[in-house]
């Protein structure tokens, strides 16, 4: 058995594991909770080991360990898996004699019940259930793939159907399959839908059900299974068993609310598509995505793309646009901090969930809501921005009360020190009185640049006072450009495709208010998004100018909306103003050669601090190398750009 199955296949999946030298593989412990992986597995040998808690062994004592399986269970699985024959030292048929209740006997129950819940989906009485999947998309094939099935409207059809099969009503009971109420054991679930809840092995372990009379306001809408010996509603996620493998090799997840919205991802095409059973996004599933992940602090372990960049993994969230989603985002935004991967959320403009956009929009809206994605950090804060009136001082001063307990509780201290500059622009006030707002929430100082705890506040010495920027004159050519290239960016986002501005950082723009736009622009996903805009346009519309006017305008829709309220203003202005470019043939020059110039000048500078500092080391300084390493690239990137240029 330990020779038959491939103990990298079934640690993956559990754990996403990288190579980790000649013949060794790593990954982030399933067994204890860490950030740096110290859980190896060497196929050759067949073993595994965890340098973090020190538990180790074979393919067996992994899946005893994973699954909370005895030996005798943790190989049968294994056989099944590989198709080994077992045989028993007894002979002859091999007869069970696991105690009531017991894992294997709790798995067999549920399959049994999918089974026949499936088989009631084509009956008569389940005419309502079909037509409820036919009206969202779902013909019998991806119903048959999920799994989905009918209970009938009866006290005791699967619980006789059980009996006959040899379960005893301890079991069925115990399983969550069965209630028992005054006059005995009845059916947990009548007259519903049913999806089977799988755990990351395939194997169901409970059920979710949704009522289909929506007059009866008696009974809850959903209904899942009970907590029971394998049932663990913080520790599954809907959809794993399918998505898991796409998941590790892509590094990334899409966390939907409902069954249907898993089911509407898969089909339009986004397989890492999985949703929480009943129960809020917790630490448990944290703990999961993790581990499918392969979450680590490690630049290098991410996913090369087409144009060369590495991506890190993503765990995507889909709200609904109501209160109650934002109220989720609240939620996911604590859970967050556990997180190494960028976490982002993805919410339709009309507040549609994914099921109720690939009803509306077809499958590639499903998609393209995905890409508009923005970080989860950009969307908390923004829709708490979004309660006050930033156009009066009261408003904005209760906004920053409001907004800067929040970014005050970001942990990464670099990327709580960009959201202070980001949410200073947001709500339009000095970035010295943003500062010192998220600095009181947190109660401690993380920089004394700013505010009361610098040592001339109070004694008749005026802190320094916050400099941004150089003279904002619009003649000055540095200003000229900077507001050259987001005109161009905001009104012929097509021509700078390709161009090298979703490159420029927020060190690019000298001038706030741009840099501010320029912000927005990244926040929504730059000329990513205004690709998937293009995209959804011409399946509408075709290919042509109407698509491309379309996807322009909402694009620079979505910057504005980002922007908020008062750099809004200057989006505004930017979108409309006029080019010094009035030739439709030239027009992509243009566009592309105020790029260019940025691009160039901005290097230049980098270049330029870059040398400044490694001047200022000493070849013995251990931060030598690094900063020599920094200029090379530097100057590398410079040099290809002059190049194509």
């Amino acid at each position: 058995m330990r020779e038959a199955a491939k103990i990298e296949e079934i640690v993956s999946e559990h754990v996403a594991l990288r190579a980790a030298g000649v013949g060794s593989m790593k990954g982030l412990c399933p067994f204890h909770d860490e950030r740096t992986p110290s859980f190896h597995v060497r196929p050759h040998l067949g073993m595994w080991h965890c340098f973090g808690c020190g538990d180790g062994g074979d393919v067996i004592s992994f899946v005893q360990k994973i699954d909370h399986l005895s030996f005798a269970e943790a190989v049968e699985f294994l056989a099944q898996r590989t198709g080994v024959t077992l045989h028993y030292e007894e002979g002859g048929r091999h007869l069970r004699t696991e105690e009531p209740g017991k894992r294997q006997r709790l798995l067999d129950a549920h399959r049994v019940a999918e089974e026949y819940y499936a088989s009631c989906l084509n009956s008569s009485e389940a005419h309502a259930g079909r037509v409820f999947l036919a009206n969202r998309g779902f013909d019998q094939g991806m119903c048959a793939h999920f799994g989905v099935g009918y209970s009938p409207n009866s006290w005791d059809a699967l619980l006789r159907h059980l009996r006959s099969k040899g379960f005893t009503d301890q079991e069925i009971e115990i399983a969550g399959l069965a209630t028992r109420g005054n006059r005995g054991l009845y059916d947990r679930f009548r007259g519903r839908l049913m999806w089977p809840i799988r755990d990351i092995t395939g194997a169901t372990v409970g059920f979710g059900a949704r009522r289909l009379d929506d007059t009866d306001q008696e009974s809850p809408k959903y209904l899942n299974t009970p907590e029971t010996p394998i049932y663990k509603k913080s520790q599954l996620l809907y959809g794993l068993d399918l998505a898991k493998k796409t998941i590790s090799q892509q590094r990334r997840i899409v966390i939907v609310e409902g069954y249907t919205d898993v089911m509407a991802a898969h089909v339009a095409g986004e397989a890492c598509a999985v949703a929480t059973c009943g129960t809020a996004f917790g630490s448990e599933h944290v703990k999961v995505v993790r581990r499918l992940l392969g979450d680590n602090a490690d630049p290098a372990a991410g996913v090369l793309l087409a144009n060369g960049r590495s991506r890190g993994p993503e765990v995507i969230f889909t709200f609904d646009g109501d209160e109650a989603g934002q109220n989720a985002a609240l939620r996911a935004f604590h859970e967050d901090q556990n997180f190494a991967a960028q976490t982002f959320v993805a919410v339709d403009p009309e507040g549609m969930d994914p099921c109720e956009v690939r009803m509306a929009r077809g499958n590639q809206a499903v998609l393209d809501l995905i890409a508009s994605r923005i970080p989860l950090f950009t969307f908390v804060i923004r829709s708490v921005l979004r309660h006050f009136d930033l156009n009066t001082a009261e408003g904005r001063v209760r906004a920053l009360a409001a907004s800067a307990p929040i970014v005050a509780s970001i942990k990464d201290r670099a990327l709580r020190m960009e959201y202070t500059r980001v949410l200073a622009g947001w709500v339009g006030m000095d970035m010295a009185a943003v500062f010192d707002s998220v600095r009181r929430s947190r109660g401690i100082s993380f920089d004394t640049r700013y505010g009361e705890n610098n040592n001339m506040a109070g004694a008749g010495i005026p802190a320094p006072a916050y400099t941004p920027s150089p003279n904002e004159d619009p003649m000055d050519p540095i200003v000229k450009l900077e507001r050259q290239v987001l005109e161009a960016v905001l009104q012929h986002p097509l021509y700078l495709i390709g161009s090298g501005f979703d490159d420029f950082d927020g060190s690019s723009f000298s001038v706030p208010k741009y840099r501010a736009v320029h912000d927005a622009i990244r926040a929504i996903g730059g000329l990513d998004t205004f690709t998937a805009l293009l995209r959804h346009a011409e399946h509408s519309l075709g290919q042509g100018e109407r698509a491309q006017e379309l996807a322009t305008r909402r694009f620079a829709e979505r910057v504005r909306e980002e922007a908020g309220q008062i750099v809004g203003a200057t989006v505004a202005e930017l979108a409309v103003a006029p080019l010094p470019q009035d030739r439709a043939d030239e027009m992509r020059a243009y566009c592309r050669g105020v790029v260019a110039a940025l691009m160039r000048m901005d290097l230049m500078r980098k270049v330029g601090e870059a040398r400044s500092r490694l001047q200022r080391l000493e070849e013995t300084d251990p931060d030598y190398a690094e900063a020599f390493r920094a200029l090379m690239l530097l100057e590398q990137r410079k040099q290809s750009f002059t190049e194509r240029d």
